[in-house]
């Protein structure tokens, strides 16, 4: 099975720790991680998601020609996943739609820590869309921009540390972590604050395996 990461922003090394991350998950398929070299750095809020969604439709045409099993969108506002879906020969699966589908499944009520308040309203939109509005509690804002999330450090796990807990203030069982780039960091969080954590890239793996199949 080949797996594709497209990660919709410029940088590569949110793309490497997101491959990182599928790797590990599904170690007997083939994960490739590819950068949208035509998208902004970062994905922060509508114009930024909307910049990057010719960059990653162009990306379309290589993933026929690699036979890619499925795509998955490296971003949890899944930019452009609707005009991907219409366009690609196989599965495309948002990184947000995979994390909050496996909360919704886990837990009655789950929330969404993300990134800044920028983001919430696309986040919130989608929710809406993939019809989870009375199982999400909200969408919870860290304060931490893209970029800062994915360079880590202790001031970044201690700030998400501190936001994870206001979803569970408002009802949630569970806390989605709203940034492919807070991935690597869901086994230490989880570890520190004892809450149940959900990543999209890891359920995107999984969902992969069932879509992909014939």
């Amino acid at each position: 099975m080949r797996l594709v990461y497209m990660n919709p922003n410029s940088t590569e090394a949110m793309t490497d720790s997101m491959v990182s991350v599928a790797r590990e998950t599904a170690p007997g398929a083939e994960v490739l991680g590819w950068t949208n070299h035509l998208g902004p750095p970062s994905i922060q809020g509508l114009e930024d998601g909307a910049a990057a969604v010719e960059g990653l439709l162009a990306l379309l045409p290589e993933a026929r020609a690699a036979a890619a099993d499925a795509i998955f969108i490296g971003c949890f506002d899944d930019t452009g996943l609707g005009p991907l879906q219409a366009a690609a020969h196989c599965p495309v699966i948002g990184t947000g739609q995979a994390g909050m589908s496996l909360a919704a499944l886990h837990s009655g009520r789950f929330g969404i820590v993300t990134t800044l308040d920028v983001s919430v309203l696309v986040i919130a939109a989608n929710v809406e869309v993939y019809g989870h509005r009375r199982a999400c509690v909200g969408v919870f804002a860290s304060d931490l921009p893209v970029l800062e999330v994915e360079r880590g450090g202790q001031n970044v796990e201690d700030r998400l540390a501190r936001a994870i807990p206001n979803a569970e203030v408002a009802g949630a069982d569970a806390v989605v972590l709203g940034c492919a780039g807070m991935s690597r960091l869901r086994r230490r969080l989880s570890a520190r604050t004892g809450s149940l954590l959900i990543d999209g890239v890891v359920p995107a793996a999984f969902s992969a395996q069932g879509l992909a199949c014939r």
